[in-house]
């Protein structure tokens, strides 16, 4: 994983509709990032073509849609992954601890700058 700015897109498993978009900032084993309604911080780190890690995301603005029923329910709440990557991409599969109930959630990254 080469340090920069990075799309992110996710889409969560377990039979639950989810997905989210935004961007993160990847930067020596360090990871900041969100989109319009959620932010997360973290760490990871980087072996042959594999990468994990762990970061926590928070909600930083209300849904406009008021029958939009979040996932986290503004809570903090806190994720472990790993996966793969090779030239400008990524790929995670992951797990988010949401209360008591563990989802899981698989995501897509593409390198966009340097940051």
């Amino acid at each position: 994983m080469k340090n920069g700015l990075y799309s992110i897109h996710i889409t969560m498993g377990d039979g639950v509709k989810g997905r989210d978009s935004g961007v993160l900032i990847l930067r020596d084993g360090v990871l900041l990032g969100g989109g319009p309604y959620f932010w997360s911080s973290g760490a990871y780190t980087v072996g042959e073509g594999t990468w994990k890690g762990h970061l926590v995301t928070n909600q930083h603005s209300p849904f406009a849609d008021p029958f939009a029923r979040p996932l986290f329910a503004g809570q903090e709440v806190a994720s472990g992954f790993s996966g793969t990557f090779a030239g400008d991409t990524a790929d995670v599969f992951g797990t988010v601890l949401v209360g008591t109930r563990s989802l899981s959630f698989r995501a897509t990254l593409k390198w966009l700058a340097k940051a």
